[in-house]
């Protein structure tokens, strides 16, 4: 699926198409693990990124990649 944005041409002057093609790809699927609407797997592909490019992706926007309590944490753990 294709989807067509129409950005004013001097936001366009800013950068290269392709980088904001890239940019808008990281920034929705960023938004879309945020909200907990696709797993990391699915939205580091939308992003055209690989696994560890797009948990450093979630570091830099303090997105948290493991959402898991410490009581979560130490059940799992005993369950070991």
């Amino acid at each position: 699926m294709q989807i067509a944005v129409e950005l004013p041409n001097d936001f366009m002057a800013l950068r290269e198409k392709q980088t904001v093609e890239q940019e808008m790809r990281l920034s929705y699927a960023l938004q879309l693990f945020k909200s907990a609407k696709v797993t990391l797997s699915k939205a580091a592909q939308l992003a055209g990124l690989n696994h560890y490019e797009f948990i450093d992706a979630c570091k830099k926007e303090k997105i948290p990649v493991i959402d898991i309590s410490k009581k979560e944490l130490i059940e799992e753990l005993d369950n070991l």
